[in-house]
């Protein structure tokens, strides 16, 4: 072996190396991903030949660490995609512009006097979110994370353990944050975590009973959440093992740091936290304090007048641990959604379900109108749900989902949803089939492009419908009652190998189709086969 092969391998080699080694021992790399190492959080040119930190600098957008906005801009553009909610937008508002108005400070002064800047100390106003499902809990961090321009991490606390035990690792949400930074450190730890279904890691109350694993994963949130160093690289998995290997090989990590700092990430958590109510009732009425003391208020939503109520207590008893509810001192809960709120999602919301089905429908050439009183029916009908507003998608899919599938490739151009066709969809939708059997010769000739397009890629020849064909064409749809594709598969389902034989006897590779060969397909055909063997033979004379 010569000098020139005792150089390292690259990573692209090494990786392909181990996913052969893990085949041959395992059968299969059962998942895991040799790249991963080379690629994720190691800062090398492999991911990317050009720096992360130019790439910056090519983007336009906002710089997160110039932060100038306040509260009422960041409510004002909450406004735009969550109805309602004025609460949680206001104290989600304020604590987002003091964290990071304040780790702007820091960054600057850093810059200047370094020591100075470790010792600022400052409370971080970590969030705890409560409401029930669909009320716009994870929209609202979405869309917080969107305007600052911070990466943005989400995930179940159902699907993680403490470090070391089955399950997900709480540390990889901080690196997930610098993949979502694209390698960029130092974005990385200026980023948003947000953990739902939080609730879950209680150890009492209603729906509850987690062992001492939720104690564990609260315990290392918390250390997240206040401020800690996490390692780039999980060395609990083969990919973090392997790559720290990597590094090794290559003289250590480029001189970046090894490690993650969670001193600015902003930690936001929420769940629907079933059962608090009562916590909080009980020891009202224990109190015999104004409205707390009424078996109704035990068994009513937990909305922000029973929240105000809240303390720190009531979360301990609810299952949590004291130093980990301590970690989030900003507390906000968003309230149930009513009818009068779904109405208002549809009709303001720039997320709104009516752009969904507009485009859907669109897609199809159709128009779709939404009718006050269908808003109304379908707004009350979501309400029942109880899931927010991901109920309103439920109700127009039950809905609408027949006139989705019976209605493309008619005649029908505009579907008017109104209360009629909410109380009576059956009905309705058999008046639409009725019109939708008029075809236009418009719509006719919009799918005998899509046929002579479909027959052109699979066999190479192109056709021509002329006008007589297309109204010829449009005359048997509209007898038979079907859509123009399935008449042309069945009226041409051998033409593709007389053309063929045409192709070859002649090279000719665009043919015409007249009204001729719509009265008589079979005909036309073997007629134009015949004629291409007569030219031939009329050629060799």
């Amino acid at each position: 072996m010569g000098k020139g092969d005792d150089k390292p391998p690259t990573p692209e080699e090494l990786a392909k190396r181990l996913s052969e080694f893990m085949k041959g021992q395992l059968g299969s790399t059962g998942g895991f991903n040799p790249f991963d190492f080379a690629s994720s959080g190691s800062g090398d040119k492999a991911a990317s030949e050009t720096p992360v930190a130019e790439k910056k600098k090519e983007e336009p957008g906002r710089d997160p660490f110039s932060f100038s906005y306040h509260p009422k801009d960041i409510k004002a553009h909450l406004d735009r995609f969550v109805i309602q909610q004025d609460e949680a937008k206001k104290a989600l508002a304020i604590a987002v512009c003091d964290h990071y108005n304040h780790a702007h400070f820091v960054r600057e002064l850093e810059a200047r006097e370094p020591e100075q800047a470790r010792k600022i100390e400052f409370a971080k106003q970590n969030v705890i979110v409560v409401g029930p499902t669909g009320v716009g809990k994870t929209y609202l961090v979405k869309h917080i994370a969107d305007l600052i321009g911070v990466p943005f991490v989400k995930a179940d606390a159902t699907k993680f353990s403490e470090t070391g035990y089955v399950g997900g690792d709480v540390d990889d949400l901080v690196r997930e944050l610098l993949d979502k930074a694209e390698g960029d450190l130092g974005l990385a730890e200026y980023g948003i975590i947000y953990i739902d279904e939080i609730d879950k890691l209680s150890s009492q109350g209603e729906g509850m009973g987690r062992d001492v694993s939720g104690r564990g994963v609260q315990t290392t949130l918390l250390k997240l959440m206040e401020e800690t160093e996490v390692a780039r690289r999980n060395p609990m998995n083969i990919q973090g093992q392997m790559g720290a290997m990597f590094d090794m090989t290559q003289g250590g990590a480029g001189g970046q740091k090894d490690t993650i700092n969670t001193r600015h990430i902003l930690f936001i958590v929420s769940g629907a936290f079933s059962g608090l109510q009562k916590i909080i009732a009980g020891r009202l009425r224990q109190g015999a304090i104004g409205f707390g003391a009424s078996q109704e208020t035990e068994d009513s939503p937990l909305d922000s007048q029973i929240f105000s109520q809240v303390t720190t207590q009531d979360f301990i008893d609810f299952g949590f641990e004291a130093e980990f509810i301590g970690r989030l001192p900003v507390r906000v809960v968003c309230e149930e959604l009513a009818a009068a709120d779904m109405k208002l999602i549809m009709e303001t919301s720039e997320g709104s379900i009516l752009r969904q089905y507009e485009r859907e429908f669109g897609a199809y050439g159709i128009n779709i109108q939404f009718k006050e009183d269908a808003l109304e029916k379908i707004a009350a009908e979501a309400a029942k749900e109880k899931t927010g507003a991901r109920g309103l998608l439920t109700v127009c899919e039950r809905i609408l989902r027949d006139f989705k599938f019976e209605l493309p490739g008619t005649a029908v151009q505009e579907l008017v949803v109104d209360a009629e066709l909410i109380d009576q969809p059956e009905k309705v939708l058999q008046r639409y089939l009725k019109i939708g059997k008029g075809m236009s010769d418009a719509q006719v000739a919009r799918g005998l492009e899509v046929f002579a397009e479909d027959f052109a890629r699979e066999n190479g020849i192109r056709l021509i419908f002329d006008e007589g064909a297309v109204s010829a064409i449009g005359d048997l749809c509209r007898e038979r009652e079907i859509r123009v594709l399935q008449l042309c598969r069945e009226h041409f389902h051998d033409y593709q190998f007389g053309l063929k034989l045409i192709e070859k006897n002649t090279s000719q590779g665009t043919f015409t189709i007249t009204k001729e060969a719509v009265a008589d397909a079979e005909r036309f055909l073997s007629d134009a086969v015949v004629a291409s063997y007569r030219g031939e033979e009329d050629a060799k004379t």
